[in-house]
This record gives C-alpha cells, sequence and structure tokens, in this order.
C-alpha cells in the first residue's frame, strides 16, 4: 500500500476542517469586538457668550391704549337733521362741520324776538319821555307824587322789557347755532347711529356720533405697588421712558410716563399709570392690547445671559459652562432679573465665557460638548441599522461555502 493513500485524509475530515476555520472565524471577529475601546459620545449644543453691559431696569406689564379724549357728539335742541357732512372712520379736524338741523323754526324765532324788541324799545321811549313831561309838573306842585312815580315806575320796567328782549334774541341766536354742530376735537369719527332725515332730540341717547383722538394717544397699565416708591423717585427726576410692545409687530412704539394714580387698587395690589405716545403713524389704536415696558433706570456693567440658559435644580438656578476642554460644568448662579429674553446675573458668572442654551436635558458636569447648529446619527441608507463588520461578513459568507459542501456530499 503506497504512502499516499495512507495520507488521505479519512470520511468527514474535509467537513471538520471547514468547522474548524468557521470557529476561528467567529472568534476572531468576538476578539475584536471586544477590543475595541469605548467612546464618549460628545453632545451637540447650541451656546452664547456671556456679555457685559449696561442693561435697563424695567418693570413690565400689559396695558391697554386709550384715546387721548374721546367725545360723544349729540344735537342740544330738537329738530330735523337735514345733513351729515362726514364718512364713518373719516378723520375731522376742531371746527369742522358734521351735522346741520332744519334751521328755519329757530330763524322765525329770532325774528319774532328781534320785533319784540323794537316793540319795547320804543315804549320804552315813550315811557321815559312821559317822565321827562312829569317831573318839572312835579315840582310846580301840578300833579301829585304818586302819579309821578307810577310813570317811573312803567319807563323802569319798559327798559327791563328791552333787556329781557336782547337775551331773548341772543337765545334764539345760540339756538339757531346748534342747528350746525361742528366737531370740538381732532381726530376720528366712528360709527354714524342716526343718518339724514331722522328727528332728534336735545341730548338724546345714543349719540349721533364719537370721535376719539388718536393723536397723541394713552397706554393704561398695571403695576405691583411693590414698584411704586421706585417709580415715584424715578419719576421725580425727570420723565420716564415707556415703550408699547405691539402683537406682530417687530418695532416697539416709544412714549413718557404721563399720569400715576392717586390710589392703589386694594383689590389686586396694583397701582395704574399711563404713559402718553405721540402716535404719529397711528400704529397705536383705542382697545388694543399691548405688552408695557417701563424703564426706571439703568444698571451699567451687568453680566447678561439669554434667559434659556438658566436651569433649575435641586440647589437652585444654574448654567452649563463650556470649559477651554469643550466640557461642560454645571455652575449656580444668582439671577437678580429676567426680561426681554435676557437675564442679569448677580453672581456666578463672568464676561466672555461661554453657556449653554440649549440641548442641556442630554448633559451631566464633564460632558463633552460640540457647538452647532443640528446633528443628525449616521445611520444605513433603506435599513436604519448600523453596518456590520468586516469580520463578521467573512464569517458569515464562510457558512454559506460550508453549507453548499455538505449539501454535495
Amino acid at each position: 500500500m503506497s504512502r499516499t493513500h495512507d495520507l488521505a485524509p479519512p470520511p468527514g475530515s474535509a467537513v471538520s476542517l471547514t468547522a474548524v476555520l468557521l470557529g476561528a472565524a467567529f472568534l476572531s471577529a468576538c476578539t475584536g469586538t471586544k477590543a475595541a475601546a469605548p467612546t464618549v459620545p460628545v453632545v451637540p449644543v447650541l451656546a452664547a457668550t456671556v456679555e457685559q453691559k449696561d442693561v435697563p431696569v424695567q418693570v413690565q406689564g400689559i396695558g391697554s391704549v386709550e384715546a387721548y379724549s374721546t367725545v360723544s357728539v349729540k344735537t342740544q335742541i330738537t329738530g330735523e337733521l337735514t345733513g351729515v357732512l362726514f364718512r364713518e372712520g373719516q378723520d375731522v379736524k376742531k371746527g369742522d362741520l358734521l351735522f346741520t338741523l332744519d334751521k328755519r323754526p329757530y330763524e322765525a324765532e329770532l325774528k319774532k324776538q328781534e320785533s319784540n324788541l323794537a316793540r319795547d324799545i320804543a315804549q320804552a321811549k315813550l315811557a321815559r319821555a312821559q317822565v321827562d313831561r312829569y317831573e318839572p309838573l312835579l315840582k310846580e306842585g301840578i300833579v301829585a307824587n304818586e302819579q309821578v312815580d307810577q310813570i317811573r315806575a312803567n319807563a323802569d320796567a319798559m327798559d327791563a322789557a328791552v333787556a329781557a328782549d336782547k337775551a331773548a334774541i341772543e337765545n334764539a341766536r345760540v339756538q339757531l347755532i346748534y342747528c350746525s354742530i361742528n366737531s370740538p376735537i381732532n381726530g376720528r369719527t366712528g360709527s354714524l347711529i342716526v343718518h339724514q332725515g331722522n328727528m332728534i332730540k336735545a341730548n338724546d341717547t345714543p349719540a349721533l356720533v364719537n370721535i376719539n383722538q388718536v393723536e397723541p394717544i394713552y397706554v393704561a397699565f398695571m403695576v405691583p405697588e411693590q414698584f411704586l416708591a421706585e417709580i415715584k423717585k424715578s419719576a421725580a427726576a425727570g420723565k420716564l421712558k415707556v415703550q408699547a410692545i405691539i402683537p406682530n409687530d417687530t418695532k416697539p412704539a416709544v412714549g413718557k410716563l404721563s399720569f400715576i394714580d392717586n390710589n392703589v387698587d386694594m383689590t389686586t395690589g396694583t397701582i395704574k399709570l399711563k404713559g402718553e405716545f405721540a402716535n404719529a403713524d397711528r400704529r397705536l389704536w383705542p382697545g388694543q392690547f399691548v405688552n408695557v415696558e417701563l424703564t426706571l433706570r439703568t444698571q451699567p456693567n451687568a453680566i447678561v445671559v439669554p434667559s434659556q440658559a438658566i436651569q433649575n435644580g435641586q440647589q437652585g438656578q444654574f448654567v452649563f459652562v463650556i470649559k477651554p476642554d469643550m466640557t461642560v460644568d454645571a455652575r449656580q448662579v444668582v439671577v437678580t432679573r429676567s426680561g426681554s429674553g435676557q437675564s442679569v446675573i448677580e453672581k456666578g458668572l463672568n464676561a466672555g465665557e461661554r453657556v449653554v442654551t440649549d440641548g442641556q436635558l442630554r448633559l451631566i458636569p464633564g460632558s463633552k460638548v460640540e457647538i452647532k447648529q443640528a446633528v443628525a446619527p449616521p445611520v444605513v441608507p433603506n435599513t436604519g441599522q448600523p453596518r456590520p463588520s468586516a469580520s463578521l461578513r467573512n464569517a458569515k459568507q464562510l457558512k454559506r461555502v460550508i453549507d453548499a459542501e455538505a449539501v454535495q456530499s
């Protein structure tokens, strides 16, 4: 028997060798996985730099816009409305003619009073002439004193009647003036209540039209009474700046504090204030709600951070500070006040430091961070699963070869 035949592998030895190779491949894959060093995840965050600047000390509240003055136009006489000389919502000036009433009855009354005056003047002249004739006769003893006294009384009565007629004429002229209704202020008209052709009564309700003066204009707002002392102190030094922030408007309207109420509302513990605005651009409108900021003074060199950087913890408020090695540290801070998206820090931060403004939920002290806008984790296209390692892919391929050989044998 030849040596070659003796060296032939026993039956089934090819399958056994293949199995050994497969086990070695799997062992190599497992060994490579265990040997990989763990990586520390880097947290993407947004950050801002701590600033030191002059910050206004402000009191904020919600206010409502009020017309500088409001006039309800009514008639002072009764009659037919013969003319409406404006449109609803029109701007009018002081003295502009708005309404006319039927003048004919009042013109007739004026003529009547003028006629009465002329008659009484004539009678008064006659009575005064009689006094002049009878007084010399009294001195000569021709007439009695009683007769002269009666003539004098008649003359005085006629003089009084003339004065009354003059007053009646003035009243008739005033009534005639009331037939024309003029605007008492500069402003904007509202809805027209009564239209031409209607009969209207003196001082009737509702008014013919309401006029609101909108240039200038007021913004009324309430603030807690705890600020009253500081507001009064600051107002004594000069006019305080008031800003009205209009919804969906980027530019606030600027005015001056013009009114501090004379009592505190005991039910709410607030004090009513008013700011006066020129309102030349008509951005403020009566009845509108606005956010109000009253500036009391300016705090110089204040430490300021965005308000979203402030976090609340068991030990109080804190921020995540980004250190030079791009790790974070949780630092306790003392916040003096917040407003307009910024917080003033009394203690805990220095100008120039960087703080995390978004992404704090994934952070702990010592976390590694990366400052960027957005981070999307890499995924394998169409699967969403991590790509398998090369050693594992080789082991799967070798197993498929072994399975094929087993089928052939």
